[in-house]
């Protein structure tokens, strides 16, 4: 429980840093600051997933495959 909790906050942290960075620093209106941090959420968690996996295991991943399931709601709720 402790672990979904921390994962989800740290999902959360991310999406409202995005929001003020890309609101903030391009002079966005709310709702394009809002479209950018949507968008810009789930690329910056497989970027990490993937880099993080590939620098564990010491190895390249093959592009047609992802390292692991990156945040599957429909198999959380």
């Amino acid at each position: 429980m402790r672990r979904k909790l921390k994962t989800y906050s740290l999902g959360l942290c991310l999406f409202v840093f995005l929001y003020v960075i890309i609101g903030g620093g391009l002079h966005l209106g709310t709702g394009g600051a809002f479209l950018g941090a949507m968008s810009g959420t789930p690329l910056v968690i497989f970027a990490y997933n993937r880099w993080y996996s590939a620098r564990l295991g010491g190895e390249e991943v093959p592009k047609d495959e992802s390292p692991r399931p990156i945040l599957q709601l429909r198999n959380r709720l």
